[in-house]
């Protein structure tokens, strides 16, 4: 479950512009963030699990180096080349 949101990878089969969208909002924090919340106000607890698993999935992911992604392609994000 914590997976989930890399299925936005199948995004780059619609080209790398799509894919840096798909790719930034689903790991996006701020996001997260909006989701956890919106979980609280509705008192719902799987709302509130899917904001924690998307923060905790976009916090791991920058731990490792991967940012959110340029339209360049895969390897280009915020927080410099991958492979490096």
């Amino acid at each position: 479950m914590l997976l989930v949101p890399d299925l936005s990878m199948i995004g780059y089969a619609f080209g790398n512009k799509v894919e840096a969208w798909a790719y930034n909002v689903l790991h996006h924090r701020g996001l997260a963030i909006a989701v956890y919340l919106l979980g609280l106000y509705l008192a719902n607890e799987a709302v509130q699990l899917t904001g924690v698993m998307l923060f905790s999935h976009s916090s791991i992911d920058r731990m490792f180096g991967y940012g959110l992604k340029y339209e360049k392609g895969f390897k280009f994000t915020h927080l410099g080349e991958i492979g490096k």
